[in-house]
C-alpha cells in the first residue's frame, strides 16, 4: 500500500504499513539469524557485515530475503535511494521502495546505509535536460540540489546509520584530481561537495557521513587516487566540513593482482580521523555466459574467494573499519554481467545464480570465525 503525503509544493509517496510488514516484523521477533551467519560472527567484534538490496527481489523472492535477513546485519539500497528513483517527476517524491527497505531492516534488527545523495549518474532526466536546455539556471540547480538533499535525509532522519553523501568524484588519472567534467563540479564548482555534507549534517546530525569511491585503497596499482582522496578529505576536515568516513567500494577483478596497499590505505584514513568501510565488495571474473556465469578459467574458483578474503582481512586489520558490504546477494542479480560485457564478466558475489553459497562465502565465514574467537590454542601433548 502507498500513502500520499503533501508538503509545501511537493507530494511524497511512502510505503504505508500493512499486513505483510506486520507479519515480517512478527517473524523477526521469533527467529534469529544462525550463530555462524556472517552478520552474527561480525557482530562479535563490532563489525557490521552487509549487502546491497534489489527492491524487486525484496518483495518477490523468499529465498533472496531469507539470505538477506539471515546472513547480514546491515543493508544498502542498491538503487531505491538514488535521485532518479526518489524524484522521477519534479516535485513528486517517491520513497516507497526505500521505505520498504528501511521497514525490512528494522524488522530484522539491521542498520541501513543510505546510497547516495550526490553522484553524476542516475540523476532524474527532468533535471539534466533542464540544465542542458537552460531552463534550469545554475543558481536554481543549487537550490534544487539543497532541497533534494534536505528532503531525503530528513525523510529518513534517525533511520540511516551511514550516508554515502558524495560518490565517485575523483579521476583515475595520475595524478588524480576532482573531475572537472563531473556534472556537479562543472555546473556548481568543487565547493558543492562540501556544501552537501553540511546540508546532510543539518538534516540528520546523528547519521555518519561518508565519501564513497572506487580505487581509493590502491586498487589502481598506483595509489594515485588513494593519495588524492586522502589529502582532499583531510583538507575538508581541517575546514570543519562534517565528513565522518571514507568508503572504499572494493570492486575487484581476478585478472589483476590483489591491491597489497589496501590495509595501509585504510590505516591512513583511520590515522587522519576517519571511520572507514568497504562499501561495494565484489570480485568479478571472466564467465561463459550471463545466465550460468561459470568461470572460464578454473583458477578463478580459487582466486575469487582469495581476493574476497584478503579484502575482508584488510578491514579486520583496521579498528576504524566498521562495516563490510557485499554488492549483491547473488550472481543472478549482480550488476557485473550487464556492465562488463566485452569480454563478459560475472561470478562476482557470494552466492551463485541459484542462490547457493559459493567458496567465497565459506571463506569469509571462516575468516570471521577466527577473527571473533581466535584460532584454537594448541598443546604440545
Amino acid at each position: 500500500m502507498l500513502a500520499v503525503l503533501t508538503t509545501a509544493g511537493a507530494a511524497t509517496l511512502v510505503a504505508a504499513p500493512g499486513p505483510v510488514a506486520a507479519e515480517t516484523a512478527r517473524q523477526a521477533q521469533t527467529t534469529r539469524p544462525p550463530k555462524d551467519s556472517l552478520g552474527a560472527l561480525g557482530s562479535r567484534i563490532g563489525l557490521r557485515i552487509g549487502n546491497a538490496v534489489n527492491d524487486d527481489k525484496l518483495t518477490t523472492d523468499a529465498t533472496y530475503t531469507a539470505i538477506l535477513a539471515g546472513q547480514f546485519t546491515t543493508v544498502t539500497a542498491e538503487n531505491a535511494m538514488k535521485w532518479e528513483v526518489v524524484e522521477p517527476s519534479r516535485g513528486v517524491n517517491d520513497f516507497a521502495a526505500a521505505d520498504r527497505l528501511v521497514t525490512f531492516a528494522a524488522a530484522h534488527r539491521q542498520l541501513v546505509r543510505g546510497h547516495t545523495l550526490l553522484w553524476h549518474n542516475q540523476i532524474p532526466g527532468w533535471l539534466t535536460s533542464g540544465v542542458t536546455d537552460g531552463s534550469i539556471s545554475r543558481s536554481e540547480l543549487r537550490t534544487i540540489l539543497k532541497r533534494h538533499v534536505t528532503t531525503e535525509v530528513t525523510h529518513f532522519k534517525g533511520k540511516i546509520w551511514q550516508w554515502d553523501v558524495a560518490n565517485e568524484f575523483f579521476t583515475d588519472s595520475t595524478p588524480s584530481t576532482i573531475n572537472p567534467n563531473d556534472f556537479w563540479v562543472a555546473n556548481l564548482g568543487e565547493g558543492i561537495i562540501a556544501d552537501v555534507f553540511r546540508w546532510a549534517r543539518a538534516a540528520d546530525p546523528r547519521a555518519l557521513l561518508f565519501y564513497n569511491d572506487y580505487n581509493i585503497a590502491g586498487e589502481d596499482g598506483t595509489n594515485a587516487k588513494a593519495d588524492a582522496v586522502h589529502a582532499w578529505a583531510k583538507g575538508l576536515k581541517r575546514q570543519g566540513v562534517p565528513i565522518d568516513g571514507i568508503g572504499d567500494q572494493g570492486h575487484l577483478d581476478t585478472q589483476y593482482p590483489f591491491p597489497t596497499t589496501m590495509t595501509a590505505n585504510l590505516r591512513r584514513y583511520e590515522a587522519a580521523g576517519f571511520k572507514v568501510a568497504i562499501t561495494e565488495a565484489d570480485v568479478r571474473t571472466f564467465v561463459d555466459n550471463a545466465t550460468d556465469q561459470n568461470p572460464t578459467d578454473a583458477l578463478a574458483l580459487m582466486a575469487q574467494p582469495y581476493e574476497f578474503s584478503q579484502m575482508l582481512k584488510a578491514c579486520l586489520a583496521v579498528r576504524a573499519c566498521i562495516s563490510f558490504t557485499v554488492w549483491g546477494v547473488n550472481d543472478r542479480d549482480s550488476w557485473i554481467p550487464g556492465f562488463f560485457t566485452d569480454p563478459l564478466q560475472g561470478y562476482a558475489t557470494l552466492h551463485d545464480v541459484h542462490l547457493q553459497p559459493k567458496p567465497a562465502f565459506t571463506t569469509l565465514q571462516q575468516d570471521l570465525t577466527l577473527a571473533a574467537g581466535g584460532a584454537p590454542r594448541r598443546t604440545s601433548a
